[in-house]
């Protein structure tokens, strides 16, 4: 197989043929002080310098950013007191307040029982 010196430029004519020309060009011959600017300001209005001044929270021992908790962070299931970082829990924690042992044991099959407020004691 014999090297072709103008193969680079001949894939460089098809992609321009096919994508156009703006799939070529060097991104830096569109980059220019202006845009460089404004670039940078944008990324400093989006960095938060207040990270390490917000307020924290004892919450079971440990200390989290307030902003941090909301309804997504309670993980504890209601009826085990088990702390879980398994996504499968959340489906059964948004439906039945619980995660997928204590569904497994105590939901299925009981749904209605359930939703009705019987729960198992402690």
């Amino acid at each position: 197989m014999s090297k072709d010196p103008n193969y680079a430029v001949k894939v460089e004519k098809a992609i321009a043929e096919k994508y156009g020309e703006d799939a070529v060009v060097n991104p830096k011959a569109l980059w220019d002080d202006d845009k460089e600017k404004e670039y940078l300001a944008e990324l400093k209005s989006n960095y938060r310098h207040d990270k390490a001044e917000s307020e924290k929270v004892d919450f079971d021992g440990v200390l989290i950013s307030k902003e941090l908790l909301n309804r997504e962070s309670e993980r504890s299931c209601p009826t085990c007191s088990t702390y879980s970082f398994k996504s499968v829990d959340d489906l059964y924690m948004t439906k039945f307040d619980c995660c997928l042992k204590c569904y497994i044991q105590w939901v299925e099959g009981r749904e209605e029982r359930w939703k009705n407020g019987w729960r198992p004691n402690p």
